[in-house]
């Protein structure tokens, strides 16, 4: 095998479905353009080597080698196997709800596919594998997506289908100001299911319907149609991420920002406890905030 290969892999938001997707529930998830991770490869003959570039690539340092570690042990092979120099470019922060460390395991998955250690058919699952290193117990939601670089429905049991938006939302992205962990937001949640799992039931079941309402709000004809239902899935999934405890301190404020500002709706996206949130607008947000927010158009 001769020259190299060179990959580029999206960044993740999530509408509707963060947590409950964990227990079979329909989550909506769409490819962040704005954000992205290139994974380049150089064949040599050294000893495996990387470089990372781009605004966030140093945040990567440490979870790359961890990665290659988990994906060589799961695969038997050397470490001695592995050489030439990857460089990997990113602008998706770390801890901050936009699939950083999928775009991370797709990028190292497609490498390993690409030298045919991996077969195409088995990619998914083992760049999930590779994803359960940073939450645990990874749904998949952001692998798919990640592989995908479409909006998808997807569900864990269920497998994933292409969502087509019929009107185009003004929707945003913007940073809380505090970093999330998925892990323990995930621990978080299956404590509620431990100590009220009559709760947590009922949060898992308005976080489905939210996901569901959303999606039926995207395939009407026009924003006109729309808009309303989508608005109101998008605060019932907030009231899921409140009733979880993981929409406080910094995302509270950073949310009631947004909608003093005029935005209609405001959640979390991806673990929350930090990281980004979504905010949905009945038209443009005013210009002074053009410099904290990401526009989602094509999503």
């Amino acid at each position: 095998m001769m020259g190299g290969m060179e990959t580029r892999v999206f960044g993740k938001w999530i509408l509707a479905g963060e947590h409950s997707v964990l227990r079979g529930g329909p989550a909506l998830v769409f490819p962040a353009f704005a954000r992205s991770l290139s994974f380049r490869y150089e064949e040599t003959d050294q000893p495996l080597a990387a470089e990372f570039r781009g605004a966030n690539g140093g945040e990567l340092r440490l979870l790359f080698w961890g990665v290659m570690e988990k994906a060589l042990e799961t695969l038997g092979a050397p470490r001695s196997d592995a050489t030439g120099k990857i460089v990997i470019e990113s602008s998706i922060p770390v801890g901050a709800g936009l699939g950083a460390s999928a775009a991370l395991c797709v990028g190292v998955g497609r490498w390993f596919a690409w030298r045919g250690w991996v077969k195409d058919g088995e990619l998914y699952e083992f760049s999930r594998q590779l994803e359960n290193l940073f939450h645990g117990e990874s749904s998949g939601v952001d692998i798919a997506v990640a592989l995908s670089g479409r909006g998808l429905r997807f569900e864990r049991t269920g497998g994933h289908r292409e969502i087509s938006l019929r009107w185009q939302p003004h929707w945003y992205l913007s940073y809380s100001g505090k970093r999330g962990v998925t892990s323990e937001c995930v621990a978080k949640v299956k404590r509620l299911f431990a100590v009220d799992r009559e709760l947590a039931t009922r949060v898992d079941e308005d976080m489905k319907a939210a996901a569901l309402s959303a999606e039926a709000a995207l395939a009407r004809p026009s924003a006109a149609a729309g808009f309303d239902e989508l608005a109101a899935a998008v605060l019932l999934a907030r009231s899921c991420f409140d009733r979880w405890g993981l929409a406080g301190g910094e995302t509270a404020a950073h949310l009631s920002m947004l909608e003093r500002a005029g935005a209609v709706a405001a959640k979390p996206t991806g673990s929350g406890d930090g990281g980004f949130a979504l905010s949905l607008w009945r038209s443009p947000p005013p210009p002074e905030l053009s410099g904290i927010l990401i526009p989602l158009a094509g999503s």
